[in-house]
């Protein structure tokens, strides 16, 4: 009896990883057809107009075929990869699955009896969250799973994928999810010397993070002491064939929801910016003083964690500057948080991911947060929902040597405030001509929920603070 290719090869579509999402490009597969997977294997990485995102796979089984190549932008809810949830039980598709076909459009006859299959099951809710589908019904159960069983972690899962036919690992590994496993190995970080936190013994990034901390901390320091936040990648540039007086590159993913931002940002809220010149040679001191503090062992300490918390003391004493405008409603919207966004030049374009609460965290938990947000923006894999939800925003433009800019705000938010260069420059302290460090702070603010004064009382209280950091301990 020939088994239904249609139960038997489960088509895995482009999932919405964001909110409303319409495409993303595929950056990168990890698997090729023949290959064995496991429910919750990281088996591409995609790009989305927001952030580059990896899609574990929802099945259990062997892939059949890849549908699309790398550097291919596929629409969502299109399938992406087969997979052979039964291999071996019988009469199968053809075999020879080709490594990668190029774009296509036309579905494979295995493609066109999933679809038909997906077309007659009762139409609901369909998955949203990044290789999680929903449930077809209330009582279909996978066979895999036996009832009253307690269900196992993704994690665990994968690691027994690795034992042998009696159940014991074939080499004793540690607990960890894919995406972790290639975070250690991106790191130089061997997962045997990490001690885990997650459940039933699972290492989390965090874990990898915290092991990685104090090897970062032993390194070297080699970024000018004066730089307010760490140097960011450049652009990759396309190869320029010799001759060629053009060269066109694509507008898409980070790149085009950036540009589409900025512009309505623009010629939406009516942008007013103001600028001022101030000396930090006291916060650069404390800067130092804190690298050798012993709260602060293993963290990341640098001008931009002081510009950081002297930006939310500011908005604790001025709370109407944290608002946005609801233009359907005809409201402005008070926050009673701050989500703290620090604006990130990546290979793939400019992203402002945020730090969730940020006016709740001590200097160290801040510490921490910016050092987690800047590494995870650096390897590429910010989430859509790390970039939603800020009110405020910091973006550094002093790492290229500039002195200041007009910053333009980030879409529903009321303020962003540029860091310039911070130099050493002749200035006048205590009625003399002195060398300090001195650097230039531009606010912008949305002129229909902050007026001239009290955009000048939060760049001033800004500038007092890092003139004179003392203050953080009484006006915090």
């Amino acid at each position: 009896m020939t088994q239904d290719t249609s139960l038997r090869f489960r088509e895995f579509k482009m999932p919405d990883v964001g909110e409303g999402l319409t495409e993303a490009e595929i950056l990168k597969w990890y698997v090729q057809p023949g290959d064995t997977v496991t429910d919750g294997q990281v088996v591409c990485e995609v790009e989305t107009a927001k952030a580059a995102v990896e899609l574990p796979i929802p099945y259990d089984g062997v892939v059949h075929e890849l549908r699309f190549a790398e550097g291919t932008t596929v629409d969502v809810g299109t399938s992406i990869i087969t997979v052979d949830v039964a291999p071996g039980s019988g009469e199968a598709a053809p075999a020879e699955a080709a490594a990668v076909p190029p774009a296509q459009t036309e579905a494979s006859p295995v493609a066109e009896a999933a679809a038909e299959a997906e077309e007659a099951k009762p139409q609901g809710r369909q998955p949203v969250l990044v290789g999680y589908g929903v449930a077809e019904s209330s009582t279909k159960r996978r066979p895999r799973k036996q009832a009253g069983a307690p269900e196992q972690s993704r994690a665990a899962a994968a690691v027994q994928a690795e034992m042998n036919g009696h159940g014991v690992p074939t080499a004793p590994r540690p607990l960890a999810k894919p995406p972790v496993r290639k975070l250690a190995k991106d790191l130089g970080i061997d997962l045997a010397t990490v001690t885990p936190t997650g459940p039933d013994g699972v290492i989390t990034r965090e874990d990898v993070h915290a092991a990685a901390a104090p090897a970062a901390a032993a390194a070297p320091i080699t970024a000018p002491a004066a730089e307010p936040v760490a140097a960011q990648e450049p652009l990759v540039a396309p190869a320029v064939e010799a001759g060629a007086r053009e060269t066109r590159v694509p507008i898409k993913g980070v790149r085009k929801a950036t540009a589409s931002a900025m512009v309505g940002s623009a010629f939406t809220a009516p942008h007013v910016t103001e600028f001022v010149t101030i000396d930090v040679t006291r916060t650069m001191k404390l800067v130092e003083e804190l690298k050798t503090d012993k709260d602060m062992a293993g963290l990341r300490v640098n001008p931009l964690l002081l510009i950081a918390k002297a930006l939310l003391v500011a908005i604790k004493r001025n709370p109407e500057v944290n608002a946005s405008w609801d233009e359907a409603n005809q409201e402005i919207v008070q926050k009673h948080y701050v989500n703290l966004g620090i604006a990130a030049a990546t290979p793939r374009g400019l992203i402002v991911p945020n730090i969730k609460d940020a006016h709740d965290k001590t200097l160290p938990q801040l510490a921490a947060a910016l050092g987690e947000l800047v590494a995870t923006a650096r390897e590429g894999k910010t989430t859509p929902a790390a970039m939603q939800g800020g009110t405020v925003t910091i973006t550094n433009v002093g790492v290229f040597g500039v002195d200041t800019g007009t910053p333009i705000l980030n879409p529903g938010e009321s303020a962003i405030l540029a860091v310039g260069a911070i130099k050493l420059q002749p200035w006048v302290h205590k009625g003399k001509v002195k060398p300090r460090q001195v650097t230039t702070l531009a606010l912008s603010f949305d002129h229909r929920l902050v007026d001239g004064e009290l955009g000048s009382k939060v760049l001033a209280d800004v500038a007092a603070i890092l003139e004179q950091p003392k203050r953080l301990i009484t006006w915090a």
